[in-house]
């Protein structure tokens, strides 16, 4: 049974679809709606893939596709007004603020509640402004919470953020194993996987794909599966073809439960450039299931214990990547060490644990 503390949050998000990003704003509404809170939430873009708790603003079912000065008035005064109505006690803001003119006018015109703003990327150009001067403005003394302590020490001393915190993305693993036996349009050949949006810049998927040739997994009858939708789709699939490896790289299509097909895969590779804390990683592992990972900023070194749970590897080295996940597939005794520790290992990123740590961040706003 839910606590009840009349407290009124508000979550502004870009949607609740197809990212991990996202995926944690519907997570956070659920725990926050089950201390008690009542949960509001803000959505720019229409897409809603994923369960969430509380009451939905969708301001992308308003967007227009030519997305006119006059349209995003509209939304902005739509907005503003929702916020005034409902007076909340908190903005949790988890969008990513790269906008100079637009986080200007929300920081200093929209928002009037206490503010907490997440940061959700270690790259500086998916998390604040091109303009250093304006962040430090901007942010300097504003709540932050960041959700790797990468990301938090990079941004503390790049803009002199005065009050940082750090708080893990989190995972349900009850929640996770019950998705995981829907029943779903079978793999039937042995495989590994990546899920995730298909875009190169940031997942570098032409590295796992190269990687998976090197590997000689194919040789081992392993097939790589990729699971998901975006922009580089066609051109992954046309360099797949150039590999001549059609025949053992597996596409499928974006689901919001991907779970069933992490279950039953190998292992899970994350090659990504660049990351916040990955929570890709997290639900693999919820699912007993081991991971193979670059050692991108920032996230994967704060949960993958080398030959524990996982393996973990140089970023862009081809050659380790590939060497990692053949012995991952090779080396039973390896393999079974780190599936054993797999789910053990993620305790202190459950939703049980950080809910803890949410409601005792949150007394003190």
């Amino acid at each position: 049974m839910p606590k009840n503390n009349n407290k009124k949050v508000c979550i502004v998000t870009s949607s609740l679809g197809k990212g991990g990003a996202e995926r944690c704003s519907a997570l956070l509404s659920i725990m926050l709606s089950k201390l008690g809170y009542d949960v509001h939430i803000i959505t720019v873009l229409p897409e809603v893939d994923y369960k969430y708790a509380g009451t939905l603003l969708n301001l992308g079912l308003v967007k227009t596709k030519k997305n006119r000065v006059w349209n995003r008035l509209k939304r902005l005064i739509l907005f503003k007004r929702y916020l005034a109505q409902h007076n909340f006690s908190l903005i949790i803001d988890n969008r990513s603020r790269n906008k100079a003119f637009r986080e200007y006018i929300l920081s200093k015109f929209i928002y009037r509640a206490p503010i907490m703003y997440m940061l959700q990327n270690f790259k500086t150009s998916k998390t604040f402004t091109k303009y250093p001067w304006l962040n430090q403005y901007l942010y300097k003394n504003e709540t932050m919470i960041a959700v790797s302590k990468a990301i938090a020490v990079k941004f503390q001393k790049k803009y002199k953020l005065s009050n940082i915190k750090t708080l893990y993305n989190c995972v349900d693993p009850l929640a996770l194993t019950e998705q995981s036996l829907v029943n779903v349009t079978e793999v039937k050949e042995d495989y590994i996987i990546f899920y995730g949006r298909i875009d190169d810049y940031h997942k570098n998927l032409k590295l796992l794909i190269d990687a998976y040739q090197m590997s000689k997994l194919k040789q081992q009858s392993i097939k790589l599966l990729i699971l998901g939708s975006g922009s580089d789709t066609k051109v992954i699939k046309n360099y797949v073809e150039q590999k001549q490896l059609q025949m053992d790289v597996i596409f499928k299509k974006f689901t919001p439960n991907p779970f069933p097909y992490i279950a039953k895969a190998r292992f899970m590779v994350l090659s990504s450039r660049f990351e916040g804390f990955p929570l890709t990683i997290l639900e693999t592992l919820a699912l007993n299931v081991p991971v193979v990972s670059v050692n991108c900023t920032s996230g994967p070194s704060e949960v993958i214990v080398n030959n524990h749970n996982g393996l973990l590897v140089e970023n862009n080295n081809i050659e380790q990547l590939a060497n990692a996940m053949y012995k991952l597939a090779t080396d039973y005794k390896l393999y079974q060490l780190c599936k054993v520790n797999a789910k053990k290992s993620i305790e202190t990123f459950s939703v049980n644990t950080l809910s803890k740590q949410w409601e005792t961040l949150l007394k003190d706003i």
